[in-house]
């Protein structure tokens, strides 16, 4: 039930993703980074730009998602001159170093805040019951107390932070505010993009397009290659490569992992994917509903083929996820305190196994009061 952190989204060692990495490493297992792009690098750059909404125009390979978004935090200065970043509380973008300065979960920064930049502006992240105007008047006013922020980055499902759906049009709003102040909107999709929610990416359930856009996971089937995407005016802050590239890594647009995002694309597209998400999501409900009754269960949200089962704290939902492992079911914690139960099956998972995991869930859940 967690598609390996929502990587497996076409299933696990997915036939047609398995066959095109392989008949790729009898042709060309490694590439020169940004030196020599190989044909499969460019095959795969136009394809994605036909996925990526208009007018996202330009995107940067790389191996992870925090290299991604590592990539637009770079991008976002050069474009504005700036040097602070806003995110949410609870937002999740990655532990390397970088990415780690933008991070809402005390937990994973407190190690290491002695070596972090500086703090990011932390907005709280809304739930969907929380009325659209407060939440954007409040991330007006914080965000208009500051001149020196160069992107607001934002997961529009937050994943880690504990699978919460904002007020719908709130995305549109932050998209109002930000031309409004200035300052560059970038959505990390790296967990919501293609297929989970039922749309490629989450933002197109609102008509929303950011600045910049990170992506990664799922993309690959099974293979790590992630990818930041922006448009013109954002990409063309670059300046043009004099023989030494300012930014690039050894490993960008590996060949294997190209291969690997154009076969699972093709994949998503074959099978119907998307569709499937939403229609699997909007059929869940009435399981979902039964599960939100229950005593340990404090709240149930989601949409298409991520949702999250909050209970009273991460004690419970540890114990939960043990108890789930030894009957057979693979579940996950997210959560700043561990408390929700994350359900992010592959997208092609079987209607009866679903059903019967979800069945097999709910007893577990009874069982604890």
């Amino acid at each position: 039930m967690t598609a390996a952190f929502g990587v497996g989204a076409v299933g696990h060692a997915n036939p047609r993703v398995a066959s095109a990495i392989a008949e790729q490493a009898q042709h060309l297992m490694h590439g020169m980074g940004d030196v020599h792009p190989t044909e499969v690098r460019v095959r795969f750059l136009e394809r994605l730009m036909q996925i990526v909404p208009a007018p996202l125009s330009k995107a940067f390979l790389a191996t992870t998602g925090s290299e991604a978004i590592e990539a637009a935090m770079k991008t976002a200065a050069l474009a504005t001159g700036k040097p602070a970043f806003a995110s949410f509380s609870g937002a999740y973008h990655g532990l390397s170093l970088g990415s780690l300065a933008l991070c809402g979960i005390e937990r994973f920064r407190e190690p290491f805040e002695a070596i972090l930049p500086a703090r990011p502006l932390l907005l709280g992240y809304p739930h969907a019951s929380t009325p659209l105007e407060d939440t954007l008047t409040a991330a007006r006013a914080a965000l208009s107390n500051r001149d020196d922020v160069a992107a607001l980055f934002v997961e529009p499902i937050q994943a880690r932070g504990g699978l919460i759906v904002p007020p719908f049009g709130y995305l549109r709003g932050l998209r109002t505010i930000c031309d409004e102040l200035g300052i560059l909107l970038v959505f990390d999709e790296i967990y919501t993009g293609f297929g989970r929610t039922g749309e490629w990416f989450a933002s197109m359930h609102e008509s929303v397009v950011p600045d910049i856009l990170c992506v990664g996971k799922a993309m690959g089937g099974g293979f790590p290659i992630s990818a930041m995407a922006g448009n013109d005016a954002v990409m063309d802050a670059w300046p043009l490569s004099e023989g030494e590239a300012l930014h690039t890594s050894t490993y960008l647009g590996n060949p294997l992992g190209c291969a690997a995002a154009l076969a699972t694309i093709e994949e998503i597209e074959r099978l119907g994917l998307c569709a499937r998400a939403k229609r699997l999501g909007e059929d869940l409900v009435p399981t979902l509903t039964a599960i939100a009754g229950l005593d340990a269960v404090v709240d149930v949200r989601g949409r298409g083929m991520m949702w999250g089962i909050e209970l009273a704290d991460g004690a419970v939902a540890d114990r939960v996820v043990k108890t789930a492992l030894k009957s057979g079911l693979i579940l996950l914690q997210a959560g700043v305190r561990g408390e929700v139960i994350s359900i992010t099956p592959p997208l092609v998972i079987g209607e009866q196994e679903l059903e019967q995991a979800l069945a097999l869930l709910r007893e577990i859940l009874r069982a604890l009061y």
